[in-house]
């Protein structure tokens, strides 16, 4: 089944397994370089390419190194890797992702942290002098809301006069959407804030208005309930369920290109939320193992997903599909290379066909 046509949106793709986002930390002044053109045109047999994460702004970047999709300049660096890309028969979208608390000023030239609630993420993030405490974030202002939406909208706008095929919505992983989202991250009284239908306003408001813009179909979503990182839990089976069901009643009748849902494929709200959305839905099961062809075939064999999103085996293997069907071996990843190392560890990993 890995092996069969797909259809997502209105993009037909080789093979029902795709990139997942990954972050590189491989763009230092933040606009995409020929080296980043080049890492994503290397793995453009996926077929489709989720995107690292991207800030929609520069207030909402959260790592060092990582792109934004928010300048002219910007723009003109994701228009190379579009064009190299699709040169190469693929697809690739733009992960919006606005850090919300998980950031920190010395990250993005001292401007301000915001997040729904002035509640602290623990831990520590790294910065240019090094590891520091994660600050007190700002807590947005109802009046802030809109200007928020409107810099993912204009970011929507910016990939798609980018040439590329569309971008994904990060309401995943702790930031800032999945702020909104969460009990413990959202202590908000107004009308994004309060009950389960509130804290999904605000993924809804964003998720909509990215879709006028830009139109349904080129845009995907990205959750990730009780993945509990970032210091953002869902331990609330519940109140987890009522969240999640609230933000796919917010966007049912926006036919999106898909929903990418990390999570573990046996839950009983994995299978809630596939058949709730009734479109197509993209599968992750997160982190702690290496996704493999074996568990690509069984998840598609299972019926809980449409397509399987796959990360690290992208990383050393270009060429994926083609060592999974024919049963070469892999390269293996380096871990120490993930996320720093210039070429090295980013496009220097061998194909079958063309070493380099």
């Amino acid at each position: 089944m890995a092996f069969e046509p797909v259809r997502v949106g209105r993009w037909d793709l080789p093979q029902r397994f795709v990139m997942a986002p990954l972050t590189r930390n491989r763009t230092p002044s933040t606009v995409p370089t020929e080296l980043n053109a080049t890492y994503y045109q290397q793995r453009a047999a996926a077929g489709l390419i989720i995107s690292e994460g991207t800030q929609p702004s520069a207030a909402g970047q959260a790592y060092l190194a990582t792109p934004g999709i928010h300048s002219s300049e910007q723009r003109e660096g994701w228009w190379r890797t579009a064009e190299a890309v699709h040169g190469s028969g693929g697809r690739i979208v733009v992960q919006l992702m606005h850090g919300g608390r998980i950031s920190h000023p010395d990250n993005k030239g001292g401007l301000e942290t915001v997040a729904p609630s002035a509640v602290r993420a623990p831990g520590e993030i790294v910065t240019p002098t090094g590891p520091q405490r994660y600050p007190e974030p700002r807590a947005l202002g109802t009046e802030d809301i809109p200007g928020i939406i409107a810099e993912f909208v204009a970011a929507a706008r910016n990939a798609v006069a980018a040439g590329l095929d569309g971008v994904e919505v990060h309401a995943a992983n702790g930031y800032l959407p999945h702020q909104f989202l969460g009990p413990l991250t959202n202590l908000r009284t107004d009308r994004y804030g309060g009950n389960a239908e509130n804290r999904a306003r605000f993924a809804v408001e964003v998720t909509r208005a990215v879709a006028a813009a830009i139109g349904a179909h080129r845009v995907g979503i990205r959750i990730s309930p009780a993945h509990n990182i970032h210091g953002l839990r869902e331990d609330d089976e519940d109140e987890t369920r009522m969240t999640y069901s609230a933000l796919l009643d917010g966007i049912q009748d926006l036919d999106l290109a898909y929903l990418s849902d990390l999570a573990a494929p046996d839950s009983p709200l994995t299978a809630h939320l596939r058949e709730k959305f009734g479109g197509t839905f993209i599968l992750n099961t997160g982190f702690a193992e290496v996704t493999t062809l074996e568990e690509v075939e069984s998840l598609l064999a299972s019926g809980i997903a449409d397509v399987v999103a796959v990360g690290r085996p992208f990383l050393a293997n270009p060429d994926l599909p083609t060592r999974w069907r024919t049963g070469h071996h892999l390269n293996q990843h380096d871990p120490a290379t993930f996320y720093a190392g210039a070429e090295r560890g980013y496009v220097d990993y061998p194909s079958l066909n063309t070493p380099f």
